[in-house]
């Protein structure tokens, strides 16, 4: 794995022997400030490993954060500090600002979107608007852990340059471990400290 200014921390993610699904015998770490990104083929089970991290599906094995076993863990407080941005984000009210915790100053423009952004109906979003918004919107609930489902796939090339280098920035600022589901190889040599791959139920690390 490279160096990273936070690599040598304790704080890691952990699984340990981890099924889910066609899943099994899963272990590897990721410690805070560093990216992992995970690929495989359609239907091997990427989506559904990083909702079993997250504590939205049932699997065997453990699953650690700074030491702390998810069991041990009430499942709200776990998805605070461990969050999953699913590849397709959901939203509940009309304006984007009312999707933000209130009272936190929101960059929008860190996503390349302008101020006025916050006031946008959601309707009136494209997919890779929303994809952008969805992790700002995360990032902004201070995670300690970032799983992350295709995080780029609707953005075009400009843009998903731009996500890279600021998701990779906000890792090591923020000291948050991430795991990042990953189809494009030249993608995964950007922006990972380590590579992991599912082939035949397992994943293994290059």
């Amino acid at each position: 794995m490279k160096q990273t200014r936070h690599a040598g921390q304790p704080a890691t993610l952990r699984l340990c022997d981890v099924s889910v699904g066609g899943l099994a015998g899963i272990s590897f770490e990721v410690p805070a400030g560093a990216v992992a990104t995970l690929g495989g083929p359609s239907g091997s089970g990427k989506s559904r490993l990083l909702r079993a991290i997250a504590d939205l599906e049932p699997h065997g094995g453990d699953i650690y954060w700074r030491g702390t076993n998810q069991s041990e863990c009430l499942p709200q407080e776990w998805r605070q500090r461990v969050m999953m941005v699913p590849a397709e984000s959901h939203w509940w009210f009309d304006r984007v600002v009312d999707h933000f915790p209130e009272g936190v100053e929101v960059d929008y423009r860190a996503v390349g979107l302008a101020d006025a952004t916050d006031q946008w109906q959601i309707d009136r979003l494209s997919s890779g608007e929303k994809q952008r918004l969805a992790l700002l919107r995360a990032i902004t609930r201070k995670p300690e852990v970032l799983l992350l489902d295709e995080p780029t796939a609707n953005l075009d090339p400009d843009n998903v340059i731009h996500i890279e280098q600021w998701l990779r920035a906000i890792a090591i600022e923020q000291s948050i471990a991430i795991v990042w589901v990953a189809h494009d190889p030249a993608q995964a040599e950007r922006v990972a400290d380590c590579q992991l791959k599912i082939r035949d139920g397992k994943v293994l690390a290059s």
